[in-house]
């Protein structure tokens, strides 16, 4: 058995903010202290905004600390004397000096089935490969990203035409309950450790905006597939000649076929396109400058011809 009562806890995206949440209100658990990165220019304004992790913290009358390099202020940290160090999409490398700060280490939330999806995007790329399983890891951090032993994982369904987003927002509040009942398991000596298979691991980067220019060459699947998942971040998009880019918020996968790109049918719902394999209809688009609109609406506006282009 371990005395774990004082969390210090790193995030900084909204994602792991319903985990803080459970934390604090834990009546046998106390949140001493939140590390999350600095404030950073947000919106097209560029004002300096706290961090979603920062906001709840300061809510709830946590004190916070926001380094901008973590390994800066091991002096910091160790002055809030914790027990425990609970890591959730904190975004930055931890040094060993930091994670061997408390007596119990540190353990990592992380948003798949682990060794699946180690990285920076879990979620966007488990929806945009089309998978129908992933889960919510906790593990002990390593030196090497997301490659620690597994304490718990809980396995989560993904529907098939659930987004990226709505993925997010379940995982967001499985984490709430996983992490107090991952914390109370290190405390009672219940906890059991596996290793990871490194055989078995796979990596997802960081997804740039470009990622969601849509290649109208690949198969329809495909890109129905990275529509769901690169919402709302990077979002996906073509070019619509003269416009400039045409964000694409919703589709659906329809027989057809033609020149990639080709546009063949501009009826009911929204434009058909021909894909590498397949086609798209869009049934929910942005046009530069505009609100966002269903497909129906967006031909209204914006007359498309049978055998046009969009670019991809």
């Amino acid at each position: 058995m371990m005395s774990i009562e004082r969390i210090l806890y790193m995030g900084t995206a909204d994602i792991a903010v319903p985990a803080l949440a459970a934390l604090h209100a834990a009546p046998d658990l106390t949140v001493c202290g939140v590390c999350t990165q600095p404030d950073r220019p947000s919106g097209r304004k560029r004002v300096l905004t706290a961090s979603p992790v920062k906001q709840k913290a300061l809510e709830l009358g946590l004190e916070v600390l926001t380094p901008e390099r973590v390994g800066t202020c091991c002096e910091a940290l160790a002055a809030l004397k914790p027990d425990l160090l609970v890591v959730f999409a904190y975004g930055q490398y931890l040094p060993r000096p930091v994670c061997a700060l408390p007596p119990s280490g540190a353990i990592n939330l992380h948003p798949s089935l682990l060794p699946k999806y180690r990285g920076a995007s879990p979620i966007q790329s488990a929806v945009a490969d089309g998978v129908s399983r992933s889960g919510l890891s906790v593990i002990r951090v390593s030196e090497r990203m997301d490659a620690g032993d597994i304490l718990m994982q809980v396995p989560v369904e993904i529907g098939p035409e659930e987004t990226g987003a709505e993925l997010h927002d379940r995982f967001a509040a499985l984490s709430a309950e996983v992490i107090v009942e991952a914390v109370r398991r290190l405390r009672d000596g219940s906890a059991v450790w596996s290793p990871q298979d490194d055989a078995e691991a796979t990596e997802c980067r960081k997804l740039v905006k470009e990622d969601g220019r849509l290649d109208w060459k690949l198969p329809a699947r495909v890109l129905h597939n990275r529509v769901r998942a690169y919402q709302p971040w990077p979002g996906t998009f073509t070019e619509l000649a003269g416009t400039g880019p045409l964000k694409v918020l919703r589709s659906r996968v329809e027989d057809g076929g033609g020149e990639p790109g080709a546009v063949l049918d501009v009826s009911g719902e929204g434009p058909l396109i021909a894909c590498g394999e397949g086609a798209m209809r869009l049934l929910r688009v942005q046009p530069p400058g505009k609100a966002a609109m269903d497909g129906g609406a967006f031909l209204n506006g914006h007359p498309l011809a049978v055998g046009g282009r969009l670019e991809g």
